[in-house]
């Protein structure tokens, strides 16, 4: 499961309902991981996913998240 967040990187507002969505879709289907994907670019919006991940109601439901070793556009849920 995963999600591309390049089409509504300008909107806060469409981030944060995103990757809201998202997470709790992954957390609800049972699998294992999921992936974020925010690009490479100069890595403001994989500080925002990552910031975002960090916030108590959303951090209960995921496990852990990383940035992927081998591509840094790339953010990787544990369930």
């Amino acid at each position: 499961m995963s999600v591309d967040l390049h089409s509504v990187f300008r909107n806060t507002r469409d981030i944060d309902t995103t990757l809201r969505t998202f997470v709790l879709r992954a957390a609800a289907s049972g699998e294992p991981t999921a992936e974020i994907i925010c690009g490479k670019g100069e890595g403001k919006l994989r500080a925002r996913v990552l910031t975002y991940l960090r916030q108590p109601q959303i951090a209960k439901l995921v496990k852990g998240a990383a940035v992927d070793p081998d591509n840094e556009g790339r953010v990787v849920l544990r369930f």
